[in-house]
């Protein structure tokens, strides 16, 4: 006879160094079992081909995983000069082969001109939605589909080597950035093409990757060691202003009721804590003066 294993309703977030070769969703299915997770969640999908910082967030924490996808994110990229893809990566079939002959500082001056607000044309081999389906869908079918230049942001973009044909950048973006768009973008610039070779995401908001942990090494750990790994849920929520409530106010939040607090300094989004200066969720400060609940967490244990 075979058991089924128990979910646990575990809440946390994950800092997962996601390998190369395997879906964002594949590496999100692992460390679920690996937690046996009821409920979890990944926070800014990366190609299969990208490997890199993946924050996995457990249970409640889910429910404030869009203030890290909507974060500024760090990505060292490796572009291949003078080939053109189907796909804008080395996933996709050469179209197009062309000379180099460009300078270390072409290049630089080249680069300069994507810092600052850009604007980019989604690639067609992405998960962007067309009447329900996603993009590449249409792709893998040739047909192609009309898409509309977004306005993303470049905040650095540094060159960190280059030989042969090859050049590593450094990228710090808005979200909504592609870099294989960008590898595209500017092999135009330079006039001898571009894709990007390889991807590594090394930043998102606060985290870092060096606080990451391999699916390799979350492996080794006992189930003790690993929820040890896990993040508070409220660390997602470490740039909003925070409010404590004494526990009859605190009582009539969780209730989904809007408690008035007077001369209250913060306006918008706050985190709201209880007299134990546990997590009961985000708030919105209204033009009343009062605190009304927007986010609630069930628990606020690991």
């Amino acid at each position: 006879m075979q058991f089924k294993r128990v979910k646990r309703p575990i809440s946390g977030v994950l800092l997962l160094d996601k390998p190369h070769g395997i879906s964002s969703n594949g590496a999100l299915q692992r460390a679920k079992g690996l937690y046996q997770a009821a409920k979890a969640g990944h926070t800014g999908n990366l190609d299969p081909i990208a490997t890199g910082l993946l924050p996995i967030c457990f249970g409640e924490a889910t429910k404030f995983s869009q203030f890290l996808l909507d974060a500024n994110k760090t990505y060292q990229a490796v572009f291949k000069l003078g080939q053109t893809t189907t796909t804008g990566d080395s996933e996709g079939e050469i179209t197009s082969s062309s000379p180099v002959d460009v300078s270390r500082g072409q290049i630089e001056k080249a680069l300069q001109q994507f810092i600052g607000t850009i604007f980019q044309v989604p690639p067609m081999h992405s998960a962007l939605k067309f009447q329900g389906k996603a993009l590449y869908t249409y792709a893998r079918a040739g047909i192609e589909i009309e898409r509309a230049a977004r306005q993303v942001t470049i905040y650095s973009l540094t060159l960190d080597a280059f030989a042969g044909h090859e050049l590593t950048v450094t990228v710090e973006c808005s979200k909504g950035t592609y870099i294989r768009v960008l590898a595209e973008d500017f092999g135009r610039v330079l006039g001898c093409g571009a894709y990007m070779l390889a991807l590594r995401r090394t930043r998102i908001g606060d985290f870092e990757i060096g606080q990451a942990a391999t699916l390799e090494q979350l492996e080794a750990l006992s189930q003790e060691a690993r929820d040890a790994r896990l993040l508070p849920p409220d660390c997602l929520l470490n740039r909003l202003p925070r409010i404590l409530l004494d526990q009859e106010s605190a009582y009539y939040f969780r209730q989904g009721q809007a408690i008035w607090l007077p001369k209250q300094a913060h306006s918008g989004v706050v985190v709201v804590y209880d007299e134990k200066h546990c997590l009961v969720g985000i708030g919105e400060i209204t033009d009343d003066g009062k605190i009304a609940p927007k986010r609630l967490v069930v628990e606020s244990t690991v």
